[in-house]
């Protein structure tokens, strides 16, 4: 007897009417928001329980990747131990154990192991377990931690005195981040507000019940964070928002003076530093968007003394600064890839560290001493695990420390890297990474993923993915589109995908794809889309633009309900990114937004099959973004394709904390994927 079908939820209608400049738009979906509604979490466990029901059939297919994905993770295993202040610092997991071990050494990785946090004992009796602030006091002795059971991004603060290992009274709420001064009992700490901005420096001495307001910032754009530079000598405040910054500094034995200004507040100037031989080394953008480097002298910080030492760019993005006793090193980004300047202060000489592959990903690791030769990096492509290198920037000397270990017989040679260009249709060359199995044949055949993010400025990583192997030994090609919007070629690349252009964004993720079937990797039939957060954004409105040159869209925690969102102050994040989206009250940003807003353009029409998925507790793009988008996405698109909705209920914008249960969730993608193509095994 055949089963009947699955029959999806339907949300019901319950009208709220708005007017913005004169324009009316109705939110049928609106009631959603009341989180604590029995009515609305009825609706989310129907919509869960549809797409379980929806997927079943693949269920031996999703065990099958978590095999596969699981399978390939060496369990347990440590990190690559640093030093600091004559300890090795290192963290452990072990096979069965969703969280990591927190531990160190005395003064060799010889010597008797010392826990400092069991994240799997916090974690107990807890639906969520997130580490956020970890700060061991310079003379060793106590650990500040934050750690958020919610999923909520609420950190809460705590002190363990790591010579007893008992938690000491001091605490404090709702924490972004923690720095200690030189005399180890000063713990510098930031609190967010309700809107989960970091806006208050509190100065609080161990032992002490009342801790001193240093600094709050009245301006909502910005964002406070602080820390101490890498010779110990001053500690640094930061305020910025997507565009502007503002340094201060105070010297580290004296955590009770006045701070002082080292980058004055203006708009659209911004800037970060650090400091070695009694100079801050800083990189700022006030010549050009792409940032210069000059030194100021840490006695005499004004305009008038600063001293160039490399010029603006148009071609070449500053992206951070790493000083050390002897050298320091530039990391810049050019043509989509990213580069290592290291200088020996003492010669002035440069050089660059070269790397190998077409697309890749590069990172400053843990670099914890200053009296060193070693600069530390994380290097990792496409095709190469995650690895870790020391540098001796005196003899140019790589030393590969550790490569993550992916079990089961990977073997890199068997997979081809590749970076290709899409024109965009303002003539603009869009770059994208691709990576997929020797042996494709491009008859357009191939299926395959395309990855977007494009916003805040932020890079898409060409990374690699050990699930992603799953994908690629079944005939995927896995391609990273490096759009305008985020910062893969330089500031201008951001601002030519934010605000008033925006929509560019959009045009290049769907150049991206048009590029992919011309060159025949793959076809419309064949293509499927992921993005999350503002990716998830960009895979709305490429839906709403282009349904029919994608055969699926994967929206993870989607941002897409734009203009409802923008018009909240209330909700965490929004006016601090009014100079990322505009702000619709404003009526030209507004019906720009309106032109591209996911839900505000869903139509009666075909779109590709969907999955769509958020968390209850995500304090970043509200559950009922996606809840809103799925219920009236339901009612009003025309064809008979998968529109899946999970809703986790214990997690938070980056999903489950543990990382068994995330590898759940990938498999569940994949799975999706998959049966679309018609591939079961």
């Amino acid at each position: 007897m055949a089963q009947t079908p699955p029959v999806p939820p339907v949300a019901a209608v319950k009208p709220k009417v708005d007017r913005v400049h004169g324009d009316e738009r109705t939110d049928n979906y609106y009631w959603l928001r009341e989180k604590t509604n029995p009515e609305v979490i009825a609706y989310l466990e129907a919509e869960n329980a549809y797409a379980e029901s929806r997927l079943s059939h693949t269920k031996g297919l999703q065990e099958k990747l978590y095999s596969e994905i699981v399978g390939r993770i060496k369990q347990t295993d440590l990190s690559v131990p640093y030093r600091k202040d004559g300890w090795w610092y290192f963290s452990k997991t072990e096979e069965g154990k969703q969280y990591p071990f927190y531990l160190r050494k005395k003064g060799s990785m010889e010597g008797p192991e010392e826990l400092l946090l069991d994240v799997n004992a916090l974690a107990e009796g807890k639906r969520f377990m997130s580490v956020g602030a970890m700060s061991v006091s310079p003379d060793g002795n106590l650990l500040a931690f934050s750690t958020d059971s919610t999923g909520f991004r609420v950190y809460n603060l705590q002190v363990k005195d790591l010579r007893t290992g008992s938690m000491l009274p001091d605490a404090a709420a709702d924490v972004s981040s923690v720095f200690w001064a030189a005399d180890s009992k000063t713990l510098f700490y930031v609190i967010n507000d309700s809107a989960k901005r970091p806006f208050r420096l509190y100065r609080h001495v161990i032992g002490t019940t009342a801790p001193d307001l240093v600094y709050e910032e009245k301006d909502e754009r910005f964002n406070v964070g602080g820390g101490m530079t890498l010779d110990k000598k001053f500690l640094m405040l930061f305020m910025g928002s997507h565009t502007t910054s503002e340094i201060r500094y105070l010297p580290a034995d004296r955590p009770a003076g006045e701070w002082k200004t080292l980058l004055s507040r203006k708009q659209d100037r911004e800037g970060q530093a650090d400091h070695r031989g009694g100079l801050f080394y800083m990189l700022v953008n006030d010549k050009g968007r792409n940032f210069r480097l000059v030194t100021v002298p840490d006695n005499a910080a004004t305009g008038s003394s600063w001293k160039e030492l490399i010029a603006h760019r148009d071609d070449v993005m500053l992206e951070g600064i790493d000083c050390f006793k002897d050298h320091y090193v530039v990391s810049e980004r050019k043509d989509a890839s990213q580069q290592l300047l290291v200088t020996d202060a003492r010669t002035a000489k440069s050089h660059h560290i070269s790397f190998p592959d077409p697309a890749y990903s590069l990172f400053p690791s843990t670099n914890a001493e200053f009296d060193t030769p070693l600069f530390r990096y994380s290097y990792q492509s496409l095709v190469i695990p995650s690895s870790v290198y020391d540098y001796n920037m005196d003899t140019k000397e790589t030393t590969l420390l550790k490569r993550e270990e992916v079990l089961g017989g990977y073997d890199q040679s068997l997979y081809v890297s590749e970076r290709i260009f899409a024109t965009a249709k303002d003539g603009i060359r869009i770059p994208i990474s691709l990576v997929y199995r020797k042996g494709l044949v491009r008859d357009g055949k191939a299926p395959a993923l395309l990855i977007g993010y494009g916003a805040y400025g932020y890079p898409q990583p060409p990374t690699f993915g050990h699930a992603r192997v799953s994908l690629l030994d079944r005939g995927f090609v896995v391609a990273m589109a490096h759009i305008r919007g985020g910062g893969d070629m330089g500031k201008k690349w951001h601002d030519d995908g934010r605000m008033m252009k925006k929509m560019n964004t959009f045009a290049d993720f769907i150049a991206c794809a048009e590029q992919l079937v011309a060159d025949k990797y793959t076809s419309p039939k064949g293509l499927v889309a992921q993005g999350g957060s503002a990716g998830g954004l960009l895979m709305g409105a490429i839906a709403n633009m282009r349904p029919g040159l994608f055969r699926g869209v994967i929206l993870a925690v989607p941002f897409v309900d734009v203009i409802n969102t923008m018009l909240d102050e209330s909700l965490p994040l929004t006016v601090g990114e009014f100079e990322e989206w505009g702000n619709p009250k404003k009526k030209e940003e507004y019906e720009y937004m309106k032109r591209y807003s996911p839900y505000d353009n869903i139509e009666a029409k075909a779109y590709p099959a969907m999955l769509v998925h958020t968390s209850l507790n995500d304090s970043q793009v509200m559950y009922w973004e996606p809840a809103k988008y799925v219920a009236k996405m339901r009612v009003t698109r025309t064809d008979k394709e998968p529109l899946l909705f999970f809703i986790n209920m214990k997690g938070g914008h980056g999903g489950f904390s543990g990382r068994y249960d995330r590898y759940r969730d990938t498999a569940r993608d994949y799975a999706f994927m998959l049966d679309l193509m018609g591939m079961t095994q």
